[in-house]
């Protein structure tokens, strides 16, 4: 709400919109079209919802920024950070033809730049009122506008990953054995909540041979002593910063095949997140985990990237990954979430959100990585 901004939120919209405008200046883009999604939310504030009507934000290289959104949405973008940041706002009827508005309130233009998160039928429908104009993507402008986190971002990171340290600091009192998965998976998506986050985005509750699928989510699997457990949750936070975290636990002593690997997984993260400093490359936090893993034997069974950006979006420029020969800059936060996953029998992950500083890794997550029995 306008009423919670300070002038400093305020100029870091300004800020943002005007260096969205001057990227794409350089790039050789007349406007860059947004729709409703993270972009649109880091750009100007508005945390608007996708819909089959069309809502635009417009940033033109050479003019001011303009929203266009339907009437009946007119009150929600005025009372989001847009009333207060002046903007034009242009509405439009149920029968109007929203495309063709913001053609004629452009012009004459030779490019713009589409969001990635830009229905299918809303690019075609730009494409049929601007037949003469080139679409290209936009993602290479915005990322590189939200790839390094400002101090307040890091702050907000830094709140979210609290949030979900205290949700794993009370995990036994859902994981215990004879409940299902789907019945703990219920139990953390209330206490994601509660504990500052706006909404649950995932609940990662994998018990015994369900551990070896990364992304397994709940079943109604029914959880037994002495098996191992990957819990991964994560929310977001009302100021639209994600939180996600990995930790494992075991009803009972593990399995002896279990603590084989689990002390190299711990080391492989520890390797990864010490390696974390500007100027190495992205692909070079990844290597550092995956040599502890192979050396260790089990390299063939780390079947995923050791990590992922986040900011607005839980996955998010700069992945972590063989291949990415970015360098790490002060302000990119970044999983770090190395995995060995044994088909049939168990998996372990553990991850956390780091923050590459001036010095070295800031770790916004620090319950416990060892094994919690419970």
């Amino acid at each position: 709400m306008t009423d919670t901004l300070t002038d400093a939120m305020l100029d870091d919209l300004r800020g943002r919109l005007g260096r969205a405008a001057a990227a794409a200046a350089a790039a050789g883009v007349d406007a860059i079209l947004v729709s409703p999604s993270t972009d649109l939310r880091y750009l100007c504030g508005y945390h608007a919802k996708p819909l089959e009507r069309l809502t635009c934000l417009v940033v033109p290289a050479a003019s001011d920024p303009f929203l266009v959104a339907p009437f009946l949405e007119e009150p929600a973008a005025l009372a989001s950070p847009v009333g207060a940041l002046g903007m034009d706002v242009l509405t439009w009827q149920e029968t109007d033809n929203p495309y063709a508005l913001v053609a004629s309130r452009l012009g004459r233009v030779g490019c713009v730049a589409m969001d990635d998160h830009m229905w299918a039928e809303k690019v075609f429908a730009f494409a049929q009122e601007m037949p003469d104009v080139r679409q290209r993507a936009a993602a290479d402008l915005l990322q590189e506008l939200r790839i390094i986190k400002t101090q307040a971002e890091v702050d907000a990171l830094a709140f979210a990953g609290r949030a979900i340290d205290s949700v794993h600091a009370a995990m036994a009192q859902w994981l215990r054995p004879g409940r299902t998965e789907a019945e703990v998976a219920r139990d953390i998506t209330d206490a994601i909540v509660a504990a500052g986050h706006a909404q649950m985005d995932f609940v990662i509750v994998a018990s015994g041979p369900n551990g070896a699928s990364p992304h397994h989510e709940a079943s109604n699997r029914v959880i037994n002593p002495g098996e191992p457990v990957v819990v991964d949750i994560g929310g977001t936070t009302p100021e639209g910063y994600a939180s996600d975290c990995t930790r494992m636990y075991c009803i009972g002593e593990p399995p002896a095949d279990f603590t084989e690997y689990y002390g190299a997984l711990q080391a492989a993260q520890a390797a990864a997140t010490a390696a974390v400093r500007p100027g190495v490359a992205c692909e070079d936090i990844d290597a550092a985990a995956r040599e502890v893993l192979t050396d260790a034997g089990f390299g063939q069974w780390f079947v995923h990237r050791v990590g992922h950006g986040i900011g607005l979006d839980t996955h998010e420029h700069p992945y972590m990954v063989s291949g990415n020969r970015r360098a790490l800059l002060p302000g990119m936060a970044f999983s770090i979430e190395p995995g060995v996953y044994l088909p049939g029998r168990h998996g372990a992950r553990i991850e956390d959100i780091v923050v590459c500083g001036e010095q070295g890794p800031i770790v916004l997550n620090n319950e416990t990585r060892e094994l919690v029995v419970l």
